[in-house]
């Protein structure tokens, strides 16, 4: 008697709490964990582990599970070499890695839903900020997704090629439409509309979304897309497949397999990975960027992913970049070879422009000229043809760039750095003057909910090249963001 006064008594209080939220998906039943503000489900697989046969294979159905499987606690990231900046996912990683998380409000309604794909150059990362973000408490539902990386997602190898009909490759790739498959299948249980999806990422997570744009598999997957500094390639050239198999062809000397692919496929993780440090492609300025030259491998893309974007079905897009993104630093590379590099005959055009630039007093928010050129020739040009190229198709398109650098004492602050933008759209961080904020959020939100940000963003197109800056003074529309030096680069 005295216990259940005790707890009902509890139960009036709002102490006690309810039973932890359950969701029978594809598999088994999956336990979650209420929050203040929401219910979160982390590490849910989505398709088989990838271990032994599966090594190098497409992404096989999820193998089912008895009893009630705990997603209250994080899951290891997927496999990947030790870069300093990711030295958390590095120490929690494991190839058995294929999993996803979810949050949301509640398990009923049907709210759109907005799947993150991370960045970090398809060699490191993980799929674990938006499970904690607050984007959930204006109505929609998250998913973040977890792919193969580096040597393990996106290797081609002669073998690879001849059992699986003459294609191999971006396996990190077809993890993410698995995820989006399991999305369309499952994601009703959370409270999230099926018919209304949204995926959106940034630098390597952009470019692939990019690339799911153009995947013909993907279609039908999603209804909208936000890329946040990545388009496909990053302004490199597309690698053909047979260059990509040459890559396959360093592996097996570094391993001593002797282009067995069944040998590979029982070689340690460990000592792949210390392989993929050593892996190259001889077009590229540096190996940082080995997994982020995008393979025609036939499969996933069986022409040129600008050809197939050509092709797509329309979907409304957001496609942006930061106002300094990286680069080499001051004096550490010859400009003019480094302008060669990437723009072959029109490399020297470049320079003389940016030397014209330096002379007349360049944009200190736009950085030094080596990062300056970089940030032009990997991310902002690509963006804009990119943008260009699918308003010329009648796709909806939203430009913008972002400018809002870490505070340093100076009205201005610092230079905007790479992905600093994710904590503002992730954290609804405001930007602008106290007494007039703006969230980026409410703008990824509203496009989300509606295929389109606000009155206040204009569209694209070709003529006015319209977009929105991101500073500290709020948003600003602009027009033709640097279309003078992008007349001079070459690639998406």
């Amino acid at each position: 008697m005295i216990g259940r006064f005790i707890l009902a008594a509890l139960l009036a209080s709002g102490i006690a709490q309810a039973s932890p939220p359950q969701v029978a998906v594809e598999g088994g039943i999956v336990e979650g964990r209420e929050q203040s503000d929401a219910l979160t489900f982390q590490g849910i697989p989505f398709a088989a582990p990838p271990l032994g046969d599966l090594r190098w294979r497409a992404p096989q159905p999820v193998i089912a599970w008895n009893g009630v499987r705990d997603a209250t606690r994080a899951r290891p990231a997927c496999l990947q070499n030790d870069y300093q900046w990711n030295r958390a996912n590095y120490l929690f990683a494991d190839e058995d890695c294929l999993t996803l998380d979810v949050r949301t409000q509640t398990l009923t309604g049907k709210r759109p839903v907005m799947v993150w794909i991370h960045g970090g150059s398809n060699r490191a990362g993980s799929g674990g900020g938006p499970v904690w973000s607050n984007m959930s408490d204006q109505g929609v539902v998250l998913v973040a997704v977890q792919y193969r990386l580096g040597v393990f997602g996106f290797l081609s190898h002669r073998k690879l090629a001849a059992e699986q009909k003459g294609a191999s490759g971006n396996y990190g790739l077809m993890d993410q439409i698995a995820a989006l498959e399991w999305v369309k299948a499952n994601i009703a249980k959370f409270g999230g509309d099926p018919a209304n999806v949204t995926i959106y990422g940034e630098s390597a997570g952009s470019q692939d979304v990019s690339l799911l744009l153009a995947a013909p598999s993907a279609r039908g997957l999603f209804h909208k897309a936000i890329m946040q500094s990545g388009t496909p390639g990053f302004g490199m050239s597309f690698r053909p497949h047979d260059d990509a198999l040459k890559i396959g062809d360093q592996l097996d000397s570094l391993t001593d397999s002797g282009g067995d692919i069944a040998k590979l496929r029982q070689t340690s993780a460990h000592a792949l990975l210390a392989a993929d440090l050593k892996l190259s492609d001889p077009t590229l300025w540096n190996s940082e960027f080995l997994w982020l030259r995008t393979t025609i491998d036939g499969t996933m893309f069986p022409k040129s992913p600008r050809d197939l974007l050509g092709e797509a079905p329309p979907v409304p897009v957001i496609i942006g970049n930061n106002r300094f993104e990286f680069g080499p630093p001051p004096g550490s590379v010859d400009v003019t070879k480094y302008a060669r590099h990437w723009l072959g005959e029109k490399g020297d055009a470049a320079v003389a422009f940016s030397r014209a630039e330096d002379s007349k007093g360049a944009d200190p928010r736009l950085g030094p000229i080596e990062a300056r050129m970089e940030t032009d020739i990997v991310f902002r040009c690509p963006a804009s043809k990119l943008s260009s190229l699918l308003a010329e198709k009648g796709w909806p398109v939203w430009r913008y760039e972002f400018d809002v650098g870490p505070d340093n004492g100076t009205p201005e602050g610092a230079l905007t750095s790479h992905a600093y933008e994710i904590g503002f759209i992730m954290n609804r961080k405001a930007i602008g003057p106290a007494d007039k904020p703006v969230q980026m959020q409410d703008y990824w939100i509203d496009f989300a909910k509606a295929g389109k940000p606000g009155k206040a963003w204009p569209r694209y197109d070709n003529m006015a090249q319209s977009y929105v800056l991101f500073d500290r003074k709020g948003i600003t529309r602009k027009q033709a963001l640097r279309t003078d030096f992008c007349a001079l680069t070459n690639a998406l």
